[in-house]
């Protein structure tokens, strides 16, 4: 279930910042965060059990959604001052492992969500009167939000096209928006523009889904993550309450070094999607493994050394992906710095082995594996497409090399 707003810990009225929730609590709010975690197994077969369909329509899995948040994995990332459990970085790269082996599409839904409340946590930058409309809504069902940044064609470093202009106590929102994952269903979109003032500046905008002016166009009709509903969304005068203009103050919002962590949360948690969709496909090819017998052999191929050696081969890049994520996860909730530093390269090289790990799943089957009768075809479309959630290769290996030889010159 999700927290309760009203719930002790919380601030006591609005307006008020949250604080450091009591010791006594802590013991309580850890057995929230693995109550939650137990319920993962059962919410996996379900969401398992509609992935297929899912995909096959390109349906977005509202059932799958909404057993993520009855078992209280939607809101685990709810700061303990705000009611919540205070699920950790670890505790999400767990929860997303896992559902990642049910509905890729899912996790990569309840990823952002996670993450969206993850920064609330730290920065409190939504007003607290907004964002307790959130957690309410979040006590009656699913209450899914993202923040949309992407825009057609734009460039690193472009200002948004998207556009706000002053209307009496308010903002008037218009541009388009892209890849905004699980658009038909967000129930908030924080949304990045510009002003158009003559020095324009860049901020936030928390939009309603059911927004006025606001429309979904279904451009989404990728190869894989086919049921995320990463449609465009188009703005047209959209209104927004001043209050809900976040971040005004600069040309270029700055957050200091909690961009660098929102980043390395948002890196491993991908990771981590990616790493579930791989463990999928090697369970499957071990169950393929394990039954199958061709005419020509008397024992499954299973019992075979090339087969068990490329099976080992599929473990060990999975368990190395494993190691890197699971073992970057706690020491960025601990805060260290070179953890943040090295997610970048972690996800490229967890997701890397993610897709080589399905990939060589499928070469060992040959055609059952190409086969729309079985999954591993769609775990292999899911893990190619899970790249669109990757900063280009070129840009982490840029910037790790660059690290690198600061790091050289140092005396």
């Amino acid at each position: 279930m999700a927290p309760d707003p009203s719930a002790p810990g919380r601030p006591a009225a609005d307006g008020e910042a949250p604080g450091r929730e009591a010791p006594d609590h802590e013991a309580s709010d850890r057995e929230a965060v693995e109550a939650a975690l137990a319920g993962l197994p059962r919410v996996v077969d379900l969401l398992a059990a509609r992935a297929e369909e899912h995909d096959r329509d390109a349906t977005f899995p509202y059932q799958g959604i909404e057993a993520v948040h009855e078992a209280g994995l939607l809101t685990l990332t709810v700061a303990r001052a705000y009611g919540g459990p205070g699920g950790t970085l670890a505790d999400t790269v767990r929860v997303l492992s896992r559902l990642g082996r049910g509905d890729a599409s899912v996790a990569v839904v309840t990823a952002f969500t996670l993450l969206r409340h993850a920064e609330q946590a730290r920065r409190a930058d939504w007003p607290t009167a907004g964002y307790r409309r959130l957690l309410t809504e979040s006590r009656r069902g699913p209450a899914l939000v993202n923040t949309l940044r992407m825009e057609p064609g734009a460039r690193s470093g472009d200002l948004p096209e998207t556009v706000a202009r002053r209307d009496g106590d308010g903002w008037l929102l218009t541009g388009r928006k892209t890849y905004c994952t699980g658009a038909e269903a967000l129930a908030w979109m924080a949304v990045t523009a510009r002003t158009d003032e003559e020095e324009p500046r860049i901020g936030t905008f928390l939009v309603r889904g059911e927004s006025e002016g606001l429309e979904i166009d279904p451009t989404w009709d990728q190869l894989g993550l086919r049921a995320s509903a990463s449609h465009d969304v188009v703005l047209d005068r959209v209104r927004v309450p001043a209050d809900l203009a976040l971040g005004l103050g600069t040309r270029e919002p700055k957050n200091g070094g909690d961009a660098e962590l929102s980043l390395a949360w948002h890196d491993l948690a991908l990771s981590a999607v990616a790493i579930g969709v791989a463990r999928a496909a090697q369970g499957w090819l071990v169950r393929f493994l394990n039954q199958r017998t061709p005419a020509n052999l008397t024992e499954p191929l299973g019992t075979l050394p090339r087969y068990r050696c490329a099976l080992g081969e599929i473990e060990a890049q999975l368990i190395g992906a494993e190691e890197l994520v699971e073992g970057l996860a706690p020491r960025v909730d601990r805060g260290e710095p070179d953890a943040v530093a090295r997610t970048g390269p972690a996800h490229l090289l967890a997701t890397r082995a993610a897709t080589t790990a399905v990939q060589q799943a499928v070469a060992l089957t040959g055609n059952p594996g190409l086969s729309r009768r079985h999954p591993l075809e769609r775990y292999l479309r899911d893990v190619l497409s899970s790249r669109v959630h990757l900063a280009p290769d070129e840009t982490v290996l840029e910037a790790a090399g660059r690290a690198a030889l600061e790091r050289g010159a140092r005396p």
